[in-house]
């Protein structure tokens, strides 16, 4: 069942229908490892935590994500489309970030359909192509093949991010 989607943070953000996508088994069992790594503040590449209110309970939820940095931009992808972090983070348009120990207060908004195709393309493709494991991670790993294969395809249904810090 597909979800109809707007975004809190961008208005210009299109609504679109995205596909549910199914999250590797492999997450389930590595990601409460990773938490507990990163919050001792043991590097695990270019992953941060990302801290954001539950857009019911209004708890604090902490989860790994992939941090995408480049010409003093930051970006997190919702690799697995439409997860609770995602929602989370739509609705209350703000979270924190840390990275190692290093914590920061931090703005989101969510890229439109086509910034997120230009960036998919532009951006996350080189930068996982340099990566000697990148392409084989993002693809085999992640299930995520189609950021580098169709930039378009994964913009409907992989939501963006770009992080600022707070005004």
């Amino acid at each position: 069942m597909a979800v109809q989607l707007k975004t809190k943070t961008n208005p210009e953000a299109a609504s679109i229908r995205r596909k549910p996508l199914r999250v590797p088994s492999v997450v389930p069992i590595f990601s409460p490892i990773a938490l507990r790594l990163m919050r001792l503040g043991v590097p695990m590449g270019p992953n941060a935590l990302l801290s954001v209110r539950g857009r019911k309970s209004g708890v604090l939820r902490t989860t790994p994500v992939a941090l995408v940095e480049a010409d003093g931009r930051r970006w997190i992808i919702g690799t697995f489309g439409e997860v609770n972090w995602v929602r989370n983070l739509r609705t209350a348009g703000e979270g924190v970030l840390t990275v190692g120990r290093r914590k920061q207060g931090v703005q989101a908004v969510e890229l439109s359909h086509g910034e997120a195709e230009k960036f998919f393309a532009d951006v996350v493709g080189p930068y996982v192509r340099r990566l000697p494991l990148g392409r084989w991670l993002l693809g085999s790993v992640l299930g995520a093949r189609d950021i580098l294969d169709d930039p378009h395809g994964a913009a409907e249904i992989r939501p963006v991010f770009e992080l600022h810090a707070p005004a």
